[in-house]
């Protein structure tokens, strides 16, 4: 199997803040990919390079072989790019967006219909509707179906279901599946931490830097450390006493529960307990956690701040 993307030593700055820094990876083709991580991480500002619309300040880039500043032209024939940002034409309906998407690319709604079917057809009762007057998930679909209307190999995917109700989001992702059994390689952001598992590897990314790279399920095997979901009356009184606690090593929300990370080795539940009972805790749970990828997520975090310290 061949490499699809390289990405090699990429740096990026806007004057003094540095955006990506040392990003290196590569994607295989007809891989899922994912950068995953949150706001400000620099995930948007490595999807413009990789689909041509930005020039690193060092580093290189391919795409099917093709470099993303000498040879741009011929990339952008070859693969499909959607900007987390929805940005067709408000004031066109569905299907004049996506005829002038085809006409661009040299080719017709009809000749690659069974490439984006599966999209289209779930917007094609709504085709004379302007694109402004679409539901968050509608517009979702109608920017894929644009960005797929001319069979690229590549798939460049930035935040596509930030804002997108929890059904649209679980739709989009069963279609990126299947686009990926196709054939197609796709690379696509989020700042969902559940999304990752619906990748094949995954790129863990904060602060510019990538701290990791592997398949989910390797990613989650790596933390060690000893998790429990602890939640009484009062979650916020409940966080700062945590943050007290002498043998904690993280506290962080998750959900309806707070995650008490440990490394000690002589720590006991019925400690803990007491500890928070003597502290007006009432209706206490703690249970004992599965690590996620958010839990990963946020012990690299955290050891990455102690190497640069």
């Amino acid at each position: 199997m061949s490499a699809s993307v390289i990405v090699e030593k990429v740096e990026k700055s806007y004057g003094k803040i540095k955006a990506l820094s040392e990003i290196s990876f590569s994607v295989e083709k007809g891989e899922l990919f994912g950068i995953i991580g949150p706001d400000g991480a620099g995930k948007t500002t490595l999807f413009r390079i990789m689909a041509t619309l930005l020039k690193p300040d060092t580093g290189t880039v391919t795409v099917e072989g093709f470099d993303v500043v000498k040879d741009y032209r011929k990339i952008r024939n070859s693969i499909g790019y959607m900007p987390g940002k929805f940005s067709l034409y408000q004031d066109l309906t569905v299907e004049e967006n996506l005829t002038f998407f085809a006409t661009i690319f040299g080719t017709t709604i009809e000749k690659n219909y069974e490439l984006i079917k599966d999209i289209y057809s779930k917007i094609e009762p709504f085709k004379n509707r302007p694109a402004g007057k679409l539901s968050g998930g509608m517009k979702q679909k109608l920017a894929l179906s644009c960005a797929m209307v001319h069979k690229p190999d590549v798939l460049f995917l930035d935040e596509p279901t930030t804002g997108v109700d929890a059904v649209s989001r679980k739709e989009f992702w069963e279609m990126l599946v299947r686009l990926k059994n196709s054939g197609i390689t796709i690379l696509v952001s989020t700042s969902y931490m559940d999304e990752a598992s619906l990748c094949d590897r995954v790129a863990l990314m904060q602060g510019g830097k990538i701290m990791t790279i592997d398949k989910p399920e390797n990613i989650i095997k790596q933390f060690r450390k000893s998790l429990f979901a602890v939640k009484s009356e009062n979650m916020y009184s409940l966080l700062k006493d945590l943050q007290i606690f002498p043998k904690k090593c993280a506290i962080y929300p998750f959900g309806e529960y707070l995650h008490f990370v440990t490394e000690s080795i002589d720590f006991s539940k019925n400690e803990l307990i007491e500890f928070l009972i003597e502290k007006g805790h009432k209706n206490i749970e703690i249970k004992k956690a599965e690590a996620e990828i958010e839990d990963c997520f946020m012990d690299l975090m955290k050891k990455n701040k102690r190497m640069t310290e």
